[in-house]
């Protein structure tokens, strides 16, 4: 009952705006005013203020409105996860079949597919010294004047 006493008031009170600015010559303005202020008595009329008000003040349907958010966070919750993961288990199933066994990239051209070049290993004797690894530093740094 106070809702809907509130309703009509503000859209008395609107209705009262729009006549001002009419009044001035503001006719666009006034207009949206007035159509802003029919909103709620509109509402009041129809009976929603009446159903959202007994909606207000039920812990049944408080109850239900945290159930629908526990939803929603399972669902953005399970969204995050699979953009993470990349896909949803058939896509990345899928994606699995179409690779090449043996490739190293599945999607790698066929010429670096070949055999890889030989690498020294930590027991093989390396090819340059320490010395000369630190030449290319020091002729950098003589370079800039340091």
């Amino acid at each position: 009952m106070i809702a809907e006493t509130v309703c009509s008031a503000v859209a008395a009170a609107g209705l009262g705006i729009a006549a001002v600015s009419a009044y001035r010559k503001r006719f666009l303005s006034a207009a949206r005013i007035a159509a802003y202020s029919l909103v709620p008595l509109g509402l009041v009329m129809t009976g929603i203020v009446e159903w959202i008000a007994d909606t207000a003040f039920s812990p049944t349907a408080w109850a239900g409105f945290v159930v629908l958010g526990a939803a929603w966070a399972l669902f953005a919750t399970t969204r995050a996860v699979e953009r993470r993961r990349g896909g949803t288990r058939k896509e990345r199933k899928a994606a699995a079949r179409s690779a090449q066994p043996g490739a190293v990239a599945p999607g790698a051209s066929a010429p670096s597919l070949g055999q890889a070049p030989s690498r020294p290993t930590a027991s093989s004797p390396r090819a340059t010294s320490g010395a000369e690894d630190f030449s290319d530093i020091e002729a950098i740094l003589k370079k800039h004047g340091i």
